[in-house]
């Protein structure tokens, strides 16, 4: 059971906070820092939002009028450093802050970290952490409750965003009937989820959908067919007009496929590295395949950066979740 209590006590020490999540900001985390910020105003505290990386143009509609700075470009680390306390949210790895590591490193600030993911690592930071959580969102969101928060409705659109997102819209195995009940509340604070799933999945490009047939159509197996996997190419992105971020979820299509256990997406990046998204939908943990090259995440949805070439990054990746499929084979 998380203490937050704790962390209210936490909080009451402190006037001024800095916000930070993972590179690459999802709806998870972001929706997460924008309802812990709405929070913590409510409580008359100091707040600005400093993150690793942007956020991508499909998660705009989130943001509303508040301000996300990126390090380097709106905020400067002396900005960073200039706080009381600094809370990371839905992550605690340092491969996944970036310039935000080297922040929290310096920094004399009380540092915090809410988080629900498996990997990690020491911050040397005040940890509530909680694995079993279905989002950071969740997190933040019964962190209001135990301490009688109240949670404004700008606060429960996000928090409901974070929750719809990494649930697979309430469709992975991490949703539980608690996780009903929270959306319920946030709901009866004023969010519509049918406005919140078409800004979420029903604004696509029609670039999208040419990137999406070109990655589709390269779906290949291994093991038997218990592994799918599929990529996309620089060129991809230049000849369909498609963002790297578009080919977001084109993974789970891959799990769509009768008799795959685990999927990967490889998506080759502008600077030449190749970034990938790991999928299961059985015991075998892809987190630990994520591991193997530097990343991390959850049992059965995790990344990972590796450096190009491309062909020889899905080489070595393919071999790693092959042999996590056979191994768990083997000992069923």
């Amino acid at each position: 059971m998380t203490d937050w209590r704790l962390l209210k006590n936490l909080i009451d020490g402190h006037d001024r906070f800095v916000l930070s999540c993972h590179v690459r900001p999802d709806a998870d985390a972001l929706g997460s820092e924008l309802a812990m910020a709405e929070l913590l105003r409510g409580l008359g505290k100091q707040v600005r939002i400093i993150n690793p990386s942007g956020a991508p143009s499909t998660l705009d509609f989130l943001l509303a009028d508040d301000a996300v700075g990126v390090l380097g470009q709106d905020a400067t680390v002396a900005e960073a450093l200039d706080t009381d306390a600094h809370i990371v949210l839905d992550t605690s790895a340092w491969t996944q802050l970036q310039g935000i590591g080297d922040v929290l490193r310096k920094t004399t600030a009380t540092k915090i970290v809410i988080d629900h993911h498996v990997s990690s690592d020491s911050l040397d930071a005040r940890e509530f952490k909680d694995t079993a959580a279905e989002a950071t969102g969740s997190m933040v969101f019964h962190f209001a409750k135990a301490n009688d928060l109240p949670i404004s409705e700008r606060a429960a659109f996000c928090l409901f965003c974070a929750i719809a997102t990494d649930t697979g819209w309430f469709r992975f195995p991490s949703t539980s009937s608690q996780t009903y009940r929270d959306v319920a509340e946030l709901i009866d604070l004023g969010v519509r989820p049918h406005l919140v799933y078409q800004q979420l999945y029903e604004c696509n490009s029609l670039s999208r959908y040419h990137l999406s047939g070109r990655v589709l159509s390269r779906i290949a197996m291994a093991a038997d067919g218990k592994v799918a996997y599929t990529w996309a190419e620089r060129r991809d992105f230049r000849e369909t007009e498609a963002r790297p971020v578009e080919t977001e979820d084109l993974v789970n299509e891959c799990l769509r496929i009768t008799g795959t256990e685990a999927a990967f997406i490889a998506v080759e990046q502008e600077n030449g590295q190749v970034k990938f998204s790991f999928r299961s939908r059985t015991t075998v943990n892809v987190a630990e395949v994520a591991e193997q090259f530097g990343g991390g995440g959850h049992k059965q949805a995790a990344g990972a950066i590796l450096p190009g070439p491309l062909d020889r990054a899905r080489a070595a990746v393919l071999r790693a979740v092959t042999a996590a499929v056979e191994s768990q084979t083997a000992s069923t």
